[in-house]
Order: C-alpha cells, then structure tokens, then sequence
C-alpha cells in the first residue's frame, strides 16, 4: 500500500473511530464516514466493501499486532520480549484498553457480535498453543471454545465496569479463575 493509500485508510479508521464516540455502530452510515473522512464514496469503497469490512479491518489492526512473531516497545505497553502466555493476554488487553473509545463503542451497540465474532477468532489462533495442556479426554475444541468464551466474557465484565482495573489485574484474575495449567 502507497503512502496516498495508508493516508487514506488513516482518514477512514479515524473518521470511524471519531463517529464511534458519539453514535452506535448499528447506527453509523458509510455517508456519515465519508463526510467525516473528507472523501469520496468511490474511495471508500476502494478500501473496504462495506462498513462491516471496515470494523472487521480496524479489528485485524488492533488484534494482528500483539499476535505477531516480532514485537515493538509501543507508547503505553513493552512485551517485546515476553511471550508468555500471561503477556500474550496483558498486551491484548492493553490494545483493547489503548483503544478504548472505540472498543466501548462497538461492544456496547447491538452489532457488538460481529465484533466478537471477529475478536473470537484471534482469541481461538491464541489459546490454541494451550489447550494440549488440559488432560486428554476433554476434546482440545470444548477447551479451546471455553477458554474463548470465557476471556471474551472477561473482557465484557471490564468493559461493562469502566475498565478501572489495570491490564495486568485482569490477566491475573482470568488465568487465575481458569487455572490453565503452567501459566500462574
């Protein structure tokens, strides 16, 4: 992608994050970015097909990174060096904190499930490394969809209380509660 290109998908991501703080997602028009992006229609549609697609790329930006191989020091968080399973879960909690504005917003509309959805499947490439570590005759699907469920439930209690407590707090509380063997 040019840097014409990356300017653009800039504009939109912050024009969408900018409606976000004010309205629902479900009632969020692709006009409505577009005005608040200062572009075209064509050009909106040049980048995504729709304003689901949309949602489901700014998910990919926030949740790609911290699934990466190679990680940075970034301005509120340094996993860079830690690839516990622990940090794993804190560093995804920090870009959902990092992102807050947003996160709120989307969790909080009625289109919150394509979001979660999105967000489940990350969460499931993450907890896949780990469910070998629960005994063999549970099915690794029935652990690996508890362990999803129950994070994105986690994540929904935080949300819910104002995301008072720190990222690390709820990374504790979370593997404490499930006790995945070799994590606490």
């Amino acid at each position: 992608m040019d840097r014409r290109q990356q300017k653009t998908r800039k504009a939109i991501f912050q024009a969408f994050s900018t409606l976000l703080e004010t309205k629902r997602f479900e009632n969020i028009t692709v006009q409505q970015i577009i005005d608040e992006a200062n572009i075209g229609r064509s050009t909106f549609y040049a980048h995504f097909e729709t304003k689901d697609d949309l949602l489901k790329a700014m998910c990919t930006d926030i949740f790609q990174h911290v699934f990466s191989e190679h990680l940075e020091m970034e301005r509120t968080h340094d996993f860079s060096g830690n690839h516990s399973f622990q940090s794993k879960v804190t560093h995804l909690l920090y870009h959902l904190k990092d992102n807050e504005k947003d996160i709120v917003g989307i969790f909080t509309s009625e289109s919150s499930e394509l979001f979660v959805r999105y967000f489940r499947e990350y969460l499931a490439e993450m907890f896949s490394g780990y469910q070998n570590s629960y005994p063999s005759e549970i099915p690794q699907g029935f652990v690996r969809n508890y362990l999803v469920g129950s994070f994105v439930e986690a994540v929904k209690w935080w949300i819910s209380n104002g995301m008072k407590h720190v990222p690390e707090e709820i990374a504790r509380y979370y593997l404490t509660v499930i006790s995945l063997p070799g994590t606490t």
